[in-house]
């Protein structure tokens, strides 16, 4: 089957890329606004970039009620901070409890019950249950799309500090099995960590 993206709406492309493209890892972003409201949102287009210095990215797009940008990016363009806490299942129902539209002043620390802890060098705030985190300053927002819903922006972020817990780093890689972590698939679908296999590069 052909599909041209140019003959449906957004909505319909964005439904074939979230089912075809997973699964997704989840950014939970927390950020700070000028005003000091801390904001909290789990984004799943999100990867690395680079690790020289350690990069990473993730995508923002519009809301899909009226074309604005989200409060994340907001805040973002604003401080020039964020930080991104890793999703395992310890916390993925609070996080849910955070993917919706609340207005600006609303602090989604308090709606889900997360607690946020002061970072080291970012002014944005860690998720305290969160086994990992990295403490990130914006390198460059690109703007991507036109100015209405189905539109969004590409957030590139160098890592300034790492914040994992002992019990995950086993010489210098994480134990995944420990960390449990969570994807996002489609729709209110999500994934658990299920059969692995390796195999060798040659």
């Amino acid at each position: 089957m052909l599909i041209d993206p140019k003959k449906q709406t957004f909505k319909e492309n964005y439904k074939l890329m979230i089912g075809s493209i997973l699964p997704r890892p989840i950014a939970f972003i927390s950020t700070i606004s000028q005003d000091g409201i801390h904001n909290l949102a789990p984004f799943s287009f999100f990867t690395g970039i680079t690790s020289d210095p350690p990069t990473i990215c993730f995508s923002p797009t519009r809301r899909g009620t009226d074309g604005e940008a989200k409060d994340t990016l907001k805040n973002i363009k604003a401080t020039g901070e964020f930080v991104i806490n890793i999703v395992n299942e310890a916390i993925v129902k609070e996080m849910n409890e955070t993917a919706t539209e609340f207005p600006p002043e609303v602090d989604e620390f308090l709606q889900s019950g997360l607690t946020a802890v002061p970072a080291e060098i970012v002014s944005a705030p860690l998720v305290k249950e969160s086994p990992i985190s990295f403490e990130c300053k914006r390198l460059q927002v690109l703007e991507i799309g036109k100015a209405q819903a189905g539109g969004g922006f590409l957030v590139i972020g160098e890592i300034v500090m790492f914040h994992i817990k002992d019990s995950l780093l086993e010489n210098g890689r994480i134990n995944t099995e420990l960390l449990n972590p969570v994807g996002r698939l489609a729709g209110a679908e999500y994934t658990k960590l299920g059969e692995r296999f390796t195999l060798k590069r040659k």
